[in-house]
C-alpha cells in the first residue's frame, strides 16, 4: 500500500489559507505550481494567482545583478540579514543558470547564503531559468505575487549576470542595483551597452583589506561615468558607492539610499506610474506566450512541422515561406 500512497494535491483554497498564515511550505508548493509547464497547472495556477491578489501588501521589489565574482549572492546574505534584523520579511528570488543540453539547474544559493537560509524571517527561491533571456525565470513575475501575499516585505531578485536579460529584470523591479568589483573602469567595458543605465544604484563591493583604496578609486571613476548618463528613473541621481558584504560595512548606506528612493518614487507618483507600467508589459509578454503555446501544442500543427523542417534542412524550402504556410495554416485552424 506504501509504494500506492499519493499525496493529495492542495486545493485553491488551501493554499490561500497557508499563504496567508505565512506557511513557507505552502508558499514554496505554490511556486512549484507556477513555474509547471502542464496546461492542467497553468490553470490552477492563474485560480491561485488571481485568488492571492486581494492579499498582497506592497513590498519593494529589488533586483540585483551584477559580473559573475562580484559577490552577489554574499551581498544578499549580507544585505538579508541586515533587513531581518530591522524585522522586516525577506524573500530572495535567486535565478540560476539552466543548462541548454542536460536542462538541469545548479540550485546552489542556498549554500551562499548561510545565514538567509537558516532566518526564519527569510525566504529564498533558486529557481532554474529554464532558457528564459538572461536566466529570468519566466513565472518570477507570479512569484512576486505569491510572496507579497505571503506578507514579505522586500523581495530581492537576484539575476545569472550581466547582459541582454537585465532589461527584463528592470522592467519586474521598482529599484535595480548593480554589484561590480574594483577596477570597474576596465570591467565595465565589458559591459554590453545601456547597462549602465538601468541601475538605480552602484555597488563597488568587496571593499575590505587592501582593497579599500581600489574600490575608493573605482567608485569615484563610476560617478564620474554616472555623471554622464541619463538616469534611469526620472528625478533620481543614480550613484556608486563602496561595501564590503564580508565586514559588513557600507550596508546601512545602501539602505537609506534605498528608502530615500522609494519616498522620492511614491511621492511624485512614479511608483503607481511604473507599477501600472509593469502589468501592462507583463500583460503582452503573457499574450505571446500562450499564442506561442497554442501554436506548438496544436495538434495539426505538431503533425506539419516535421515535414517542414526537414524541407528547410534540405533546402527545399526556404525559412521565410515556410514560417508563413505554418502561421497561415494556423490561423486557419482557429477559424
Amino acid at each position: 500500500m506504501k509504494g500506492n500512497f499519493k499525496r493529495k494535491e492542495k486545493s485553491i483554497e488551501e493554499f490561500v489559507e497557508g499563504i496567508i498564515n505565512e506557511d513557507r511550505v505552502t508558499l514554496a508548493q505554490a511556486i512549484t505550481l507556477v513555474e509547471s509547464n502542464s496546461t492542467r497547472h497553468f490553470e490552477k495556477a492563474q485560480q491561485l494567482i488571481e485568488a492571492i491578489l486581494p492579499h498582497r501588501k506592497k513590498a519593494m521589489r529589488i533586483g540585483i545583478t551584477g559580473v559573475p565574482g562580484a559577490g552577489k549572492s554574499t551581498f544578499i546574505d549580507t544585505f538579508g540579514t541586515f533587513l531581518t534584523n530591522k524585522k522586516l520579511k525577506v524573500a530572495v528570488l535567486a535565478v540560476d543558470p539552466s543548462s541548454k543540453v542536460s536542462k538541469g539547474s545548479i540550485l546552489g544559493d542556498k549554500t551562499r547564503m548561510e545565514r538567509l537560509a537558516r532566518n526564519e524571517f527569510a525566504f529564498i527561491r533558486p529557481s532554474p531559468s529554464g532558457g528564459t533571456l538572461g536566466g529570468v525565470n519566466r513565472k518570477t513575475r507570479e512569484t512576486i505575487l505569491l510572496c507579497e501575499a505571503a506578507g514579505y516585505d522586500v523581495i530581492l531578485v537576484e539575476t545569472v549576470g550581466v547582459g541582454q536579460g537585465e532589461f527584463v529584470v528592470r522592467s519586474m523591479v521598482d529599484f535595480f542595483l548593480l554589484v561590480v568589483l574594483t577596477g570597474a573602469g576596465d570591467e565595465l567595458q565589458t559591459m554590453k551597452k545601456g547597462i549602465m543605465e538601468l541601475p538605480d544604484l552602484v555597488v563597488v563591493n568587496k571593499a575590505d583589506g587592501d582593497n579599500i583604496e581600489k574600490a575608493k578609486k573605482a567608485k569615484n571613476e563610476l560617478n564620474t561615468m554616472l555623471h554622464f548618463l541619463t538616469p534611469y528613473t526620472e528625478g533620481w541621481k543614480t550613484k556608486a558607492v563602496t561595501a564590503s558584504s564580508l565586514m559588513e560595512t557600507g550596508i546601512d548606506e545602501i539602505w537609506d539610499l534605498i528608502k530615500e528612493f522609494f519616498t522620492k518614487i511614491e511621492q511624485s507618483g512614479l511608483f503607481e506610474k511604473r507599477r501600472n507600467e509593469q502589468q501592462l508589459e507583463w500583460m503582452h509578454d503573457m499574450i505571446k506566450e500562450q499564442l506561442l503555446r497554442m501554436f506548438y501544442e496544436h495538434h495539426e500543427i505538431k503533425k506539419l512541422l516535421p515535414q517542414l523542417e526537414n524541407d528547410v534542412l534540405t533546402g527545399k524550402k526556404p525559412v521565410s515561406s515556410t514560417v508563413y504556410q505554418l502561421v497561415k495554416s494556423f490561423s486557419n485552424l482557429l477559424k
